[in-house]
């Protein structure tokens, strides 16, 4: 046993549960936290411009490597309240993250004191444990007790509130014989399993949904294994896309209202049965219940109890985590394989392997300004399998779901039930700090990126590099076509005259685009490209690369878009607009469930590219 202060104490435990990076903003009630991490030099600090964004930071971190924990710090009052955010995404997304705030001493909570806040109610909602902690002697043990929950069951974020007089109180800790406790997973039994796979012998047309617990779980190897000995296509949602990969035979594609392949829905509804592994049923992904359930069959495997049922009742629910789950399914699976009582299901993954080369958008188009789809096409083209996107929501998350392609598990990190503008850029920045030999490419709207663009600075100060795609087409892109329901255009578009890139006469920004990106991104310690043309994509990318290299900072290369582009997506998944010209390469290819034949006919108009269904 030794004699230190409580944070010293909470340090040599972050040590001990495997931390070695940390992002944040000191201020005066958690400096003494700071000092305990300058005294030991064992974690690095990353010190961000917001502290929302330490807190996408930390999430980034978290998101992508198995195992990390992303932790974030900040003072008392707003330093809390700025980081709600970064706790509910990684709640809604199951990512553990630790939050550690400053507070006012404990004879001051109840005065209304400077920047004394009750952030552990405010943040309750979403996490899985959020506390004040009173008592010094304490902190070792809830310190232990957080890195368990947020390794146990469902994973999520966790907030322990720090008073700056029990940070300074000197306690009796052991730092010796700490230990971490021993996550809670419940797993599949054989029975389970055995069930399962009756029920899946049974169908005709079985689908595997993989999940992002999938993911969570470290489980990808097991998915691909378990589909391909029972021969059984794969649909990977948003959050567990890459879990198998895209050229996969028996990857079927995605499912979805927005991002979503055409071949994934038509897929889905030729369906009978679908085996959900790690997923919840997310309302992006399903649509109606009544149209996504329909006459079929379904089991739901989810490591957290009350997910089961919960946005419908599944035809077998089985409570595990997903790598315990798979290994049971195919360890049942291999006996009745050998023993020949597996269905044979190649005539079904053949017809979906059909669908998947020949029901396609068009992605290549020649227009200046230029048209999104277009630039997924390039970037395609320009990255290798291994390439890691992170992205947030908007046209561009949408429609890179929709055109880019993933090959390997985390290399599509995305906050895909929150959504919260400004994530892409601070996100990125930690999937950097956690993967500093990784390709990573950020895709952003213009508004996604202007939201915490000061983040830029925080990547040219730490040598922090990866690229940074904004698409610009200077509107509220997927609100605007949202709007057109409402048959409004209203307070959605960006649009300005920037009278300062109006007077350089060296300047390329394009009149009326607003914001000029490559000069704030210049100003912020960064590199910056301007394409407004196809015939400048290859140099671009290669530049791009080669000032990443050369400086170690990121490097944002803006694509200047049409103004307005509707990107494919509806109110059912059976009823997709396809707003732009779509391919069939198979002119005999008919879809039943109110599909109809796609022969590249769709037409656009002038002024709002569409609104009808191509047919």
């Amino acid at each position: 046993m030794a004699k230190m202060r409580a944070v010293d104490a909470a340090v040599r435990i972050l040590e001990k549960e495997g931390i070695t990076c940390a992002f944040g903003v000191p201020g005066a009630a958690i400096n003494p936290l700071y000092s305990a991490l300058r005294a030991r030099g064992s974690v690095r600090h990353i010190l961000a411009r917001h502290v929302e964004g330490a807190s996408h930071m930390a999430e980034g971190y978290t998101r992508a490597q198995a195992g990390n924990i992303g932790v974030c710090i900040g003072t008392s009052g707003p330093a809390g309240t700025d980081m709600i955010t970064g706790l509910y995404s990684a709640s809604a997304d199951s990512i553990p993250i630790l939050c550690i705030t400053g507070q006012a001493p404990r004879p001051k909570l109840d005065k209304e004191d400077f920047q004394a806040v009750d952030i552990a109610s405010i943040a309750k909602p979403v996490t899985k444990m959020a506390v004040t902690v009173l008592e010094p002697a304490q902190v070792p043990t809830v310190f232990q007790k957080a890195f368990h929950l947020m390794r146990s069951g469902r994973p999520g974020p966790v907030l322990i509130d720090l008073p700056v007089d029990v940070q300074n109180t000197e306690i009796e800790f052991d730092v010796e014989s700490y230990a971490p406790l021993e996550p809670y997973k419940p797993r599949a039994t054989r029975v389970q399993a055995e069930r399962a796979l009756e029920m899946l012998n049974a169908a005709e047309r079985p689908l595997i949904v993989a999940g992002g617990g999938i993911i969570n779980a470290d489980a990808c190897e097991e998915l691909v294994d378990f589909a391909e000995i029972t021969g059984v296509p794969v649909i990977p949602t948003l959050m567990g896309w890459g879990s198998i990969p895209d050229d996969h035979p028996l990857m079927a594609g995605m499912v979805g209202l927005q991002t979503s392949h055409r071949y994934g829905n038509a897929t889905f509804l030729k369906s009978d049965f679908v085996f959900g592994i790690g997923n919840r049923w997310a309302n992006r992904h399903t649509g109606s219940v009544e149209t996504y359930q329909g006459d079929r069959t379904f089991i739901h495997v989810d490591i957290e109890p009350t997910q089961i049922g919960r946005v419908f009742g599944p035809d077998l629910g089985i409570v595990s985590d997903a790598k315990a789950a798979l290994e049971a399914f195919i360890e049942v699976a291999k006996e009745w394989k050998a023993a020949g009582k597996l269905t044979d299901r190649s005539d079904w993954a053949a017809e979906c392997e059909h669908r998947k080369h020949h029901m396609l958008r068009k992605t290549h188009y020649d227009e200046v300004p230029l048209k999104p789809q277009r630039v997924y096409e390039e970037m395609n083209d320009a990255f290798d399998r291994d390439t890691c996107y992170v992205t947030t929501i908007g046209l561009s998350q949408i429609a890179g779901a929709q055109f880019l392609r993933v090959y390997e598990p985390r290399n599509w990190i995305n906050c895909g039930q929150a959504g919260p503008l400004g994530w892409t850029l601070p996100a990125a920045l930690g999937v950097r700090a956690a993967l500093p030999d990784k390709k990573i490419v950020a895709l952003s709207g213009d508004y996604d990126f202007q939201f915490l663009i000061e983040e830029l600075a925080v990547g040219a100060q730490h040598k922090l590099p990866f690229l940074q795609i904004v698409v610009n087409n200077s509107y509220l892109g997927l609100i605007r076509q949202a709007q057109r329901g409402f048959e409004m255009d209203f307070e959605v578009s960006l649009a300005f005259e920037n009278i300062n890139a109006a007077e350089k006469e060296d300047s390329d920004a394009v009149p009326g685009y607003g914001v000029d990106h490559v000069a704030v991104a210049e100003g912020l310690g960064c590199k910056a490209i301007r394409v407004k043309s196809p015939n400048e994509f290859k140099e671009a990318f290669a530049r791009a690369e080669a000032l990443m290299e050369e400086h170690q900072v990121p490097v944002v290369l803006e694509f200047i878009l049409e103004r307005v582009t509707n990107i494919s997506m509806g109110t059912e998944i059976d009823n997709i607009n396809e707003f732009e010209d779509v391919l069939c390469l198979d002119p005999n290819l008919t879809l039943e469930s109110g599909w109809v034949s796609m022969r590249g006919e769709g037409k656009v108009s002038a002024s709002d590219n569409g609104g009808t269904k191509a047919a």
